[in-house]
């Protein structure tokens, strides 16, 4: 079961180009500072706009730093289901622990449509299979009722929830049972779907605040909620800050602060604005981050 703080991580470029040195840099300090898990090439990671050799690069350059040190959940999905498949084969092929798939977007497929393109991919495939179910960006929401049909096929293991609905947490628990991985999608709720049955997060915030948030999921996991709360507090600012415009805009300039890459993004999205970065700038200092040791790399 997957659990705890794992990290989306950013894709740092250097001139429009992968900076390859720079994201296992990054990887590496990711472990060094507790990260539970490891999600290359995620939306985080801007997966829309990375070639497939690209991005099946990142998940190499992932997996060659982790080697086993912390578990490689590859983001595979798409909205064509074929392409969703050949990721998934290179990423178990390359020693992925898992895969993270997204609910395909635009296409807008039914309940029905939605479990087919699962099964298929997990009949494909064998490797375990996280669900990435997240309605704000693909536009179509799988339900409690889905989710469990789908839990019934033995690769697929959790869900990466995105929804910010704290009652899918438990009604999942109780739909797809004590086995099945429960992963908020949503850094600031993220506390609260731990008390509500969760078990992790896939965090943006974790970019550049990783060794506090393994603490606040650790303490958690040891019952010390007055720290996990008081992690939890400090961090919201920033939270909020990172997703002022939309990411991954933000958390690459927020990284740029701390020597990790440039802020650089690929079309059409575009840097974060001078307003952005000050809330960005003004929480990360809130938060005590810019003096702490990062990778002072820079990839741009």
């Amino acid at each position: 079961m997957f659990k705890g703080s794992l990290v989306a991580l950013i894709t740092p470029f250097r001139d429009g180009k992968v900076d390859e040195k720079g994201f296992q840099s990054f990887v590496d300090w990711q472990i060094a500072q507790g990260t539970h898990g490891l999600i290359p090439v995620g939306t985080t990671g801007e997966s829309p706009t990375l070639s497939h050799d690209e991005h099946k690069r990142v998940v190499e350059l992932c997996i060659e730093v982790a080697k086993g040190k912390r578990p490689v959940i590859a983001g595979t999905g798409s909205n064509s289901t074929e392409e969703a498949i050949s990721l998934t084969k290179h990423a178990k092929k390359a020693g992925a622990d898992a895969a993270l798939i997204v609910t395909p977007y635009y296409n807008k497929p039914t309940q029905d449509g939605l479990y087919a393109h699962y099964e298929a991919i997990a009949k494909a495939v064998d490797i375990p299979i996280v669900i990435y179910n997240i309605p704000g960006r693909s536009v179509v929401d799988m339900t409690v009722q889905t989710m469990a049909r789908l839990a019934k096929l033995p690769n697929i293991v959790g869900v990466k929830d995105a929804t910010n609905d704290l009652q899918r947490p438990v009604r999942t628990k109780l739909a797809c049972g004590d086995k099945f991985s429960l992963l908020s999608g949503e850094d600031g709720t993220a506390l609260a779907f731990l008390a509500a049955s969760g078990h992790g997060c896939i965090s943006v915030t974790a970019n550049v605040a990783p060794r506090m948030l393994a603490d606040m999921h650790e303490a958690w996991q040891k019952g010390d909620v007055k720290t996990a709360q008081r992690i939890n507090e400090t961090l919201m600012p920033l939270h909020e800050a990172l997703f002022c415009e939309t990411s991954p805009g933000p958390v690459k300039y927020a990284a740029s602060l701390l020597g990790i890459g440039s802020d650089e993004v690929r079309l059409p999205l575009v840097a974060a604005s001078e307003t952005a970065r000050q809330r960005v700038r003004e929480a990360m200092q809130s938060a005590g981050l810019l003096n702490e040791s990062a990778p002072r790399r820079k990839a741009g």
